[in-house]
């Protein structure tokens, strides 16, 4: 579920991005994979949607608006969940990194 107190406001600036989004002419289920999908069907649309996001061209503002608010469903900004889970793990690992070098 995503953080809803990550979410920005209700001011039109902070969602107008959307409205410029490839995704908009493409079938939402492309980006959000159903309940036991596996394996080659996975991959396959995870691929077509990457090839969306790839084109677009507010991907990445998508993709920062994901990783801010903790989107945990589907592919946004041309990543997965696992992906954006990556980058944001290693945000962490190296936000401590940092903090400890300053501590010394």
């Amino acid at each position: 579920m995503t953080v809803i107190s990550r979410l920005p406001g209700a001011l039109e600036e902070e969602w107008d991005w959307q409205l410029s989004g490839a995704c908009r002419a493409a079938d939402s289920q492309l980006f959000f994979h159903p309940a036991g999908e596996r394996g080659q069907a996975h991959d396959d649309r995870d691929r077509a949607a990457k090839a969306v996001c790839a084109r677009c061209p507010v991907r990445e503002h998508c993709l920062r608006h994901a990783l801010a608010t903790h989107e945990r469903y589907g592919v946004w900004g041309g990543c997965t969940e696992e992906e954006r889970r990556g980058i944001l793990r290693r945000r962490r690992n190296r936000n401590r990194t940092r903090s400890r070098s300053r501590t010394r």
